[in-house]
């Protein structure tokens, strides 16, 4: 499961316009701030830090008191009421103690019948029903030695349930009806399913935890006109005498039941091929012609992947489909994952970015999540922090050491953010909702927790580690021990003290490090300052490279002390101590350097942390000889975000000082390889002498890449050209989204009703962060343009805040609606929406 849903470049283009013309940041560059550790070793005794989380329920893995064996689905749709009809036949077992009671979960269902079966004759059994738990009476105690087939007549009523979610998730009714109808012309009529957490017995009564497993057979019964896609292989498609067809999907391997899915649409099926099994793209047909472009690294990938872990991609076919509407970045469906609309591009939008993260993410899951499963969801990193590691290892691969370091850079900086709210374990049972651990501990800090296992161990043993876990524990379901052991069986090294500090305590290691130079030796001092109240004193194994007459020295160092000195003979005066050598650790630290030390660290570093954290902590100095300097000559380095970080800095400059550089940022707006580096020159240039570039920009209006040419809307508009509505005019019907959220931030102050028409025709074909933002913009514009504020707008903006899937187009649509607050039918609009409305983090918004 990938949970990044809102859009980098839509939070860009959605600043406020004013802002967004005289700042030369089209977006936050977390990766170039330096973290600074804060000495905060001895608190208050009634002070509490703000991250503290209060600790949940005690939260195990379920107890299993049945085997799930096979389920068979036999399943058909009503379009209309937007329900599912089924007929489940599911094959257990006792798991070791006798049992005469089968408990099943199925959410909002009707249960129509339940039967045993044998030999076809079907025999009536008594249940208990309660919406949430079919508690079926069998007809005897069975031992574990005996299997028996149970068959489930019901009625799945998935839009009747009451809504929940996460952050990662923001739906969990379990099935989904894209348009059913077609009473929307701008989107297309699917069905399609998503089953994390336990949201699989929404549409199918099963034991539905990651514990359990089961192979599948699944009849799909739909109109000829559509495709169905499902697990494992493709057997049949039959005609029915109704003029209906009926698809059969086989999961011959077991796998869990919150990996079941089921997907219903009109897709162009683009073939594709690794080894000898099937790979398949399923789009829309207007994405036919790019689909292999998104999604064309994929065998590539899966020879990567397999080889590198000794185990081979272990499905039967591997397909990837793109759907409307979904409830989160992606999902690792086993064979079959799905993916939201983002990844429909046009060859334009390619120019700009590739989608291989998110592909290699539900790629990896194949193997962690699917092949070997957690146990239960305290475990839930040993899903997603192999596959948001396994993001770093592609782009290492293929696209070099940069790439991937700017990678772990936007991790980092994602778990660090959220820690100043919130710092738990990694493995953690007790917790308040399963979906609370859909979190940036358990994707990007276990990424980094990974990605420090594999430096400490080295490359051959990491990757024999990962065989030995991968094939000890194959299609069954772990806990985060068993890693341990693999790691530990083939290393020979204790490594419980990595994991109890990783992955079983909360927070991170902040340190303040010192150094000093005195008669040829070197002093590096090492206090750690994270709050040892409620997170330990870490064992740190890093390096220290030092610099000292052209020379580099690297030292092996083990921190693992409050308060610690290491002392190393240097010859020579150091011109550069970088303490962790390789990068690698996650926290923060703070180390003091001179001007004429971030310098040298820029120049003669090879990584990409020490050349922005340089370019960073010296941006204040950017009118400086020297540092100015560093800075031109950063606009020439191979890596673009080096080069955006040196147009962001220098655009902060003022006068002669800026006159200098300026030249040098105008020529990279229009001649830079890269869109987004081109973006933040354009911008550049609007901070420091807009006017002067106001035919650049012009130009610039009808760049190939769709963040430059966002970006030169932005930056006309900001220079007040009297034809700037007719400039802007031209790209009314543009559809992409950094255009349209550009052209939005300006349309929300200067549109005028004239543009009431664009954004309500935007505002219907936009989605997920797009339409948040688009929101955004609108509230502003019905403020200024209060002819605008219609009957129809108010019936759009309360269907959104009401019914929309995503509980942060919903919150938006609120805030809009609010703009118009004085209106007695918008105040009880907004009452309605806030007493209908279930979602926990709305309702704390709305403080109710």
């Amino acid at each position: 499961m990938n949970h990044r849903f809102l859009s980098i470049v839509g939070m860009a283009a959605a600043m406020a316009f004013t802002s967004a013309c005289n700042t030369n940041k089209a977006v936050t560059d977390t990766a170039a701030k330096a973290p600074v550790a804060k000495k905060n070793t001895a608190a208050p005794a009634n002070s509490v830090p703000a991250w503290v989380q209060e600790k949940g329920p005690f939260n195990p893995s379920r107890t299993k008191e049945h085997d799930l064996l096979h389920t068979t689905l036999r399943v058909s749709f009503d379009w209309q009421k937007q329900y599912l009809n089924g007929v489940a036949e599911i094959t257990a077992k006792p798991y070791f103690y006798p049992q005469d009671t089968l408990v099943l979960d199925a959410k909002g269902m009707d249960i129509h019948s339940v039967n045993l079966m044998k030999d076809n004759n079907a025999t009536p059994l008594t249940f208990d029903y309660d919406g949430q738990k079919l508690a079926i009476k069998l007809n005897k105690t069975y031992t574990r030695n005996e299997k028996y087939t149970i068959e489930i007549d019901y009625t799945a009523k998935p839009n009747e349930l009451t809504s929940g979610g996460s952050e990662a998730i923001t739906s969990d009714k379990g099935l989904y009806f894209i348009n059913p109808l077609g009473e929307d012309p701008n989107k297309p009529t699917q069905i399609w399913t998503q089953g994390e957490t336990e949201a699989s017995s929404a549409w199918f009564p099963t034991i539905d935890a990651p514990n359990e497993r089961m192979t599948q057979d699944i009849y799909i019964r739909v109109d000829p006109k559509y495709t169905t896609l499902s697990n494992g292989t493709f057997m049949y498609s039959r005609q029915n005498a109704d003029g209906t067809k009926t698809d059969y999907w086989k999961q011959e391997l077991p796998h869990a039941p919150y990996l079941a899915t089921l997907v219903v649409g009109d897709f162009a099926v683009v073939k594709d091929k690794w080894r000898d099994r099937e790979v398949n793209y399923y789009v829309e047909p207007a994405y036919k012609g790019t689909a292999k472009k998104v999604f064309g690294n994929t065998p590539a990938m899966m020879e990567f992947f397999s080889k590198k872990l000794g185990v081979d991609y272990p499905w039967a076919k591997y397909a990837q489909v793109v759907v409307r509407d979904f409830v989160s970045g992606a999902m690792e469906n086993t064979s079959a994952s799905t993916f939201m609309e983002d990844l429909h591009m046009t060859e334009r939008e390619l120019l700009d970015k590739n989608w291989d993260g998110i592909i290699a993410h539900e790629l990896f899951h194949q193997w962690f999540g699917d092949y070997v499963t957690t146990e239960s969801w305290a475990n839930l990193p040993l899903n997603e922090s192999f596959a948001n590691y396994s993001e770093y290892l592609w782009f290492e691969h293929k696209y070099g050491a940069d790439e991937a370091a700017y990678l772990q850079l936007d991790e980092l900086g994602q778990y660090l953010d959220e820690a100043e709210q919130k710092r738990v374990p990694l493995i953690r049972y007790h917790y308040k909702d399963k979906e609370d651990m859909f979190d940036s501990h358990s994707y990007a800090k276990g990424g980094r927790i990974l990605h420090m296992l594999r430096n400490i161990v080295g490359d051959d043993a990491w990757w024999a580690s990962l065989n030995l876990y991968l094939t000890r524990n194959k299609y069954s379901d772990v806990e985060v021990a068993e890693l341990r052991m693999a790691f530990e069986d083939v290393t020979g090294r204790d490594l419980m003290w990595f994991f109890d500090q990783w992955f079983a305590k909360p927070g991170h290691p902040e340190l303040q490090v010192e150094h000093s130079y005195a008669n040829g030796q070197l002093t590096i001092q090492v206090e750690q300052v994270q709050d040892t109240a409620y997170a330990p004193v870490y064992r740190l194994p890093l390096q220290v490279a030092v610099w000292a007459g052209g020379q580099k020295q690297v030292f092996p160092i083990t921190v693992n002390k409050a308060n610690q000195t290491f002392t190393f003979k240097v010859a020579n005066q150091p011109q550069l101590v970088l303490f962790d050598a390789e990068q690698q650790l996650l926290g923060v630290v703070e180390h003091q350097k001179t001007e004429q030390e971030l310098i040298f660290q820029f120049q003669n570093t090879k990584q990409l942390a020490p050349k922005l954290e340089a370019l960073a902590r010296l941006q204040e100095k950017a009118s400086q000889p020297a540092v100015k300097n560093m800075y031109l000559a950063a606009l020439k380095d191979d890596f673009w975000a080096v080069r955006s970080t040196a147009i962001n800095a220098l655009s902060s400059l003022k006068g002669g000082e800026a006159a200098a550089v300026e030249a040098a940022i105008q020529k990279m707006a229009t001649a830079d390889k890269k869109g987004s580096v081109r973006a933040d020159a354009i911008l550049a240039l609007a901070s420091l002498n807009g006017a002067k570039h106001q035919q650049l920009f012009k130009q610039a209006m009808q760049d190939s890449s769709y963040q430059a040419a966002a970006a030169a809307i932005l930056a006309y508009a900001g220079t007040g050209a009297a034809d700037t509505k007719q400039q802007l005019a031209q790209f009314d019907k543009e559809t992409n989204e950094e255009v349209v959220l550009a052209l939005a931030t300006f349309y929300a102050v200067q549109g005028g009703p004239e543009k009431f028409d664009w954004f309500m025709r935007n505002l219907k074909t936009a989605k997920g962060g797009e339409l948040y933002y688009l929101l955004q913009s609108f509230g502003a514009y019905l403020a200024s343009n209060s002819s605008t504020n219609t009957p129809e707008v108010i019936s759009m903006l309360a269907e959104l805040a009401k019914n929309h899937s995503q509980y942060y187009v919903r919150a938006a649509a609120v805030q809009a609606l609010m703009v118009m607050s004085e209106k007695p039918e918008v105040q009880q609009l907004l009452q309605e929406i806030k007493a209908g409305e279930k979602d926990e983090r709305l309702l704390e918004m709305y403080g109710i």
